[in-house]
């Protein structure tokens, strides 16, 4: 159960890195196209407006790059983990903050919080690349990967799942 769910994780985190090298390479080929992806441990889904052939080619060149040591496009500055990162790092000093003392002063410590707030967002930043580099993405691939597409829809924003079959050295 532990080691099926470990390499569950691992798949995840590759995956995601595939997912973020992908996004990265579309987005420089059209720099206004709006995308969301996100990962699982069997590939991953993108939504937006573009169309199959495009996402292939774009999940090869992604795989070529990751494998050639690219793995700075592992790492995306819209990424969920961001604000998660960023969430988590405001909560627990608002809640640290405002541990324990009266009502009045913890209206009194408003500016406190707000001050420890807007530090904990600005840390958020390279934290939350950090946290993407060394937690929810691994941009080293192990084996040769296929990637399978398929075109789906939701409401009207097309979806793209990428299926990614390896095996692993």
């Amino acid at each position: 159960m532990i080691r099926h769910l470990a390499r569950a994780i691992s798949q995840t985190r590759r995956n995601h890195a595939v997912e973020h090298a992908t996004i990265h390479l579309l987005n420089r080929r059209f720099p206004t196209l709006h995308l969301v992806g996100w990962s699982g441990p069997f590939g991953f889904y993108i939504h937006g407006h573009v169309s199959t052939d495009v996402v292939q080619s774009a999940v090869q060149e992604a795989l070529a790059r990751l494998r050639r040591g690219e793995s700075y496009l592992a790492v995306h500055p819209r990424c969920g983990t961001n604000i998660v990162t960023a969430g988590t790092l405001v909560g627990l000093v608002s809640f640290l903050a405002m541990l324990p003392g009266s009502d009045r002063d913890r209206r009194t410590r408003l500016p406190l919080v707000v001050l420890l707030s807007t530090l904990a967002l600005l840390f958020a930043q390279p934290l939350g690349t950090a946290v993407q580099q060394w937690v929810t993405t691994d941009p080293h691939l192990l084996g040769s990967v296929e990637a399978r597409i398929s075109y789906g829809q939701s409401g009207q924003t097309p979806v793209h799942r990428v299926e990614l079959v390896s095996t692993e050295a």
